[in-house]
């Protein structure tokens, strides 16, 4: 009788439609759509909307471009990421890091606001996309480990104080100069008496109100005993409470002609027109290292939400996916007047906390924001900038991360310099100089600790089998036996430190004719380190001492006798454990 074949869960048939749904995660949600999951998805679509139309605009703003550039870079990419995005939470769109290194990056370019401004940021989005979506083919995701969390902390720490410093000119109606960070709020301080008091008021009162719809009303609405569905929608409003609110003031008391109040003046209405980037190569040239900077860091706040989301669901994200969707959703944003865009963190956060089940959401938003731009535009006409102001204010207020500085600080504080690194460099030399300077003191100095790792002279535990560090624990040694165990894999920037160490300790027990060393935690031996443990073997020898190789990990011992080094030490000098290694000495007793 012919056995029936038994499959792996990993031997998939790779079908055209298992080959489409890895590229294409919507066709997995969509073809099994629950009904009961409609409501959270729609009610999360509705709110994220609420809070990108006046976010949106904030942050275009920021980023020196038009109030509506805000808007396009909400509706095209959205649909693209809810198509392919493998995260059914993340809410993608202009945020304000993103923002402020587009402003970096095409400033120093041409003038802020310009056409010639706005086809740049165009261009910039199509880079982002291209390297994105490129790293996401090529499955380049792990390049962005080099962004430890120290360095992406202090960076959005710093990059938060940039931001809303920036903002004191909208915030006080002072005229205030391109200036570097330390040079602007000392000339905001001896201006201070140009400040436009109207429009202070309406941008300290949006702070206000703002900061008391996240900290306070939540609570109250709990106390007075307010349906829980409708508390998250309430409470989210804020953007939307002070948009309309400095419109209606504005309107209604002519503050733009009486007292000078900033507004945002007329919002072209109707869907963005189809737009392309430019096709010069020098162009390109000056663009890509902004693209590269904004491509890692809109991609690392994107994949640390949406995994950090996805866990409380016991859902998986594709890092690798999520590079192909963010990269196509920035095409989008190019294709569509927009500029880069990623996924925001309190928007991706009120997008799961409404109920958001799928990319459905993310495409309700989009078509919301889509109905806005083509119905709503004129009622921007007398939108206060000092509103918009106050919601980059207290959004970034939110980036400020000195409790991460606090911890990293307690448990090292190596790691602690590369946050310091990373935050003075950015507001001393840019945005994107800083980060650049944070991720090599961070590659620096896991280059500086493999380089020196941890050794320890290791000993038998009582009777047992095991072995452990004899600083630690109370163990048996022999004086012609030295037992070393390294906590490091083997490379060329340590392999000068490995032979200094074992050379050490032989001169300092000259009774020693047998030396261990333990590999458990070597993952790896390179050429250099290869040739160091040669070099060791015969110099041990020469000195009356033989090398013993104990636990050595599988894939490294094949390389290891593929190269000829287990023929040229000598089969019966690899041992499996520490303890066959002692019992083959002749230490320790079967």
């Amino acid at each position: 009788m012919a056995k029936s074949q038994e499959h792996s869960p990993l031997d998939k048939p790779h079908s055209a439609a298992v080959r489409l749904g890895r590229w294409l995660p919507t066709g997995h949600w969509l073809r099994c759509y629950p009904r009961e999951h409609l409501v959270g998805d729609v009610l999360a679509g509705f709110i994220v909307a609420v809070m990108l139309v006046p976010q949106g605009m904030a942050y275009a703003l920021l980023a020196g471009l038009p109030p509506e550039v805000g808007l396009y870079a909400s509706i095209l990419p959205l649909l693209v990421y809810g198509l392919l995005g493998s995260s059914r939470t993340l809410a993608v769109g202009p945020v304000a890091i993103v923002s402020l290194l587009v402003a970096t990056g095409i400033t120093p370019l041409a003038e802020v606001g310009s056409a010639a401004y706005v086809q740049l940021a165009i261009t910039l989005a199509l880079l982002v996309g291209v390297i994105q979506a490129l790293m996401g083919v090529v499955r380049l995701g792990f390049l962005v480990n080099f962004l430890s969390h120290p360095v992406l902390a202090g960076f959005t720490t710093a990059a938060a104080l940039v931001i809303g410093f920036s903002q004191l000119k909208h915030l006080l109606g002072i005229g205030i100069p391109n200036l570097e960070f330390f040079e602007l709020l000392p000339y905001a301080v001896t201006h201070l008496a140009e400040t436009n008091w109207v429009t202070f008021a309406l941008g300290g009162g949006g702070i206000l109100i703002l900061v008391y719809f996240k900290q306070v009303l939540g609570g109250q609405l709990r106390r007075w005993g307010i349906w829980p569905q409708w508390i998250l929608p309430i409470t989210k409003s804020a953007p939307l409470v002070i948009v309309v609110l400095g419109t209606v003031l504005v309107w209604s008391l002519q503050l733009h002609e009486r007292f000078g109040v900033a507004i945002v003046g007329q919002v072209p209405d109707g869907l963005p027109p189809l737009t392309l980037p430019l096709m010069d190569m020098g162009v390109w040239r000056q663009l890509l290292p902004t693209a590269v900077v904004i491509s890692f860091v809109g991609y690392m706040e994107s994949i640390a939400v949406a995994k950090s989301l996805a866990s409380k669901r016991r859902q998986k994200v594709n890092a690798n996916q999520e590079l192909l969707a963010l990269g196509a959703a920035n095409l989008g944003a190019m294709l569509t007047g927009g500029y880069p865009v990623t996924g925001g963190l309190s928007r991706s956060v009120v997008n799961f906390e409404a109920g958001a089940n799928s990319g459905l959401a993310s495409m309700i938003t989009a078509v919301l924001i889509a109905l806005t731009v083509i119905f709503l535009t004129p009622v921007f006409y007398f939108l206060p900038q000092a509103s918009l102001a106050a919601i980059v204010i207290v959004a970034v207020a939110g980036l400020i991360d000195v409790k991460t500085f606090r911890h990293v600080w307690r448990y090292n504080k190596a790691d602690a310099a590369s946050f310091v690194v990373t935050f003075v460099a950015v507001l001393l030399v840019g945005v994107e100089n800083g980060i650049l300077l944070g991720v090599a003191a961070a590659m620096l100095l896991f280059i500086w600790r493999s380089s020196r790792p941890h050794v320890a002279v290791v000993g038998r535990l009582g009777s047992s089998e095991v072995y452990r560090n004899v600083l630690r624990h109370q163990v048996q040694c022999w004086p012609n036996v030295v037992a070393v165990r390294i906590d490091e894999s083997l490379y060329f920037a340590n392999s000068k430190f490995l032979e200094d160490t074992v050379l050490g300790l032989v001169a300092d027990q000259p009774e020693v004719d047998h030396f261990v060393l333990i590999g458990t935690a070597v993952n790896f031996i390179d050429a250099s380190a290869l040739e160091t443990l040669e070099s060791l073997a015969r110099q041990l020898k020469d000195a009356g001492v033989q090398l013993h190789l104990a636990a050595i990990k599988g894939p490294v011992m094949d390389r290891l006798r593929d190269i000829g080094f287990v023929a040229h030490l000598g089969e019966p000098y690899f041992h499996l454990t520490t303890h066959d290694a002692m019992k083959a000495i002749g230490v320790v007793k079967e």
